[in-house]
């Protein structure tokens, strides 16, 4: 694995001024069965092509690339880094990600293994870009391999964000867990799912919030109003709480 996401970095892209490289890592632990699965593929594509979400993407001149994620050594990267220029490139992704076979099933949870993972893809990633951000959702708490407090000294080395989409009904407390021991970092916020139906609303939101302009004190100035997102469900930015 970590051969190969050296390769990864040897891949030519095109040049663009890249605002934002953001890795998608989405859980296919065991807990997340077949039709929840293609809630989370489906929603994510439908969100990768929505106009804000697209416009945002092109703007930012985002990198992307999309890890799927369960136990301890089962990570895989299924959608390589992918420069967003035009409205034609997210096409390319939202493809991408549709065409995309599920990697793992029936294996644990190593949300601290897939953190460690997503670092060294932005380590290796073709461009520099002004933020990095590692995108994680899941529906249950980490419970085999590196916990994920102990990958953030690496996390504040690096300047790299976590974000988490905490997707709520397998376990309680998933929220609190995403926003006391998954995020890290300067405006990090949890995302919350209603359970997997919710999914596609909570992604879309979420990446608009991600590919939101960060302003010098590490607020966010929102690429387009939150209440334009017709949403219902609170977002947690580090210790505080908004509707």
């Amino acid at each position: 694995m970590r051969f190969f996401v050296f390769l990864l970095g040897l891949l030519p892209l095109p040049a663009s001024a890249c605002s934002v490289a953001l890795v998608l890592a989405m859980d296919v632990s065991g807990s997340v069965n077949r039709e929840e699965y293609a809630l989370q593929m489906s929603g994510l594509a439908d969100a990768l092509g929505d106009p804000l979400v697209s416009e945002a993407l092109v703007n930012a001149g985002a990198l992307v690339t999309l890890v799927q994620w369960s136990g301890y050594s089962r990570q895989d990267v299924s959608v390589p880094w992918t420069a967003i220029d035009s409205a034609d490139d997210v096409v390319a992704l939202q493809a991408a990600v549709l065409g995309v076979r599920r990697a793992y099933r029936n294996y644990a949870t190593a949300i601290g293994e897939v953190l460690d993972l997503s670092v060294d893809l932005l380590n290796a990633a073709p461009a520099d870009c002004a933020r990095r951000v590692i995108d994680v959702s899941g529906d249950g708490f980490s419970n085999e391999g590196k916990r994920p407090l102990h990958v953030r000294p690496r996390l504040d080395m690096e300047g790299i964000t976590v974000n988490g989409l905490a997707i709520r009904g397998s376990e309680p407390g998933i929220v609190g867990y995403y926003e006391e021991r998954v995020i890290f970092g300067p405006g990090a916020f949890v995302e919350i799912a209603d359970g997997y139906e919710d999914y596609p609303r909570a992604i879309r939101r979420k990446l608009i919030a991600e590919l939101a302009e960060q302003v010098a004190d590490g607020n966010t100035k929102a690429f387009a109003p939150f209440a334009s997102l017709n949403t219902h469900e609170e977002t947690y930015h580090g210790d505080q709480r908004r509707r």
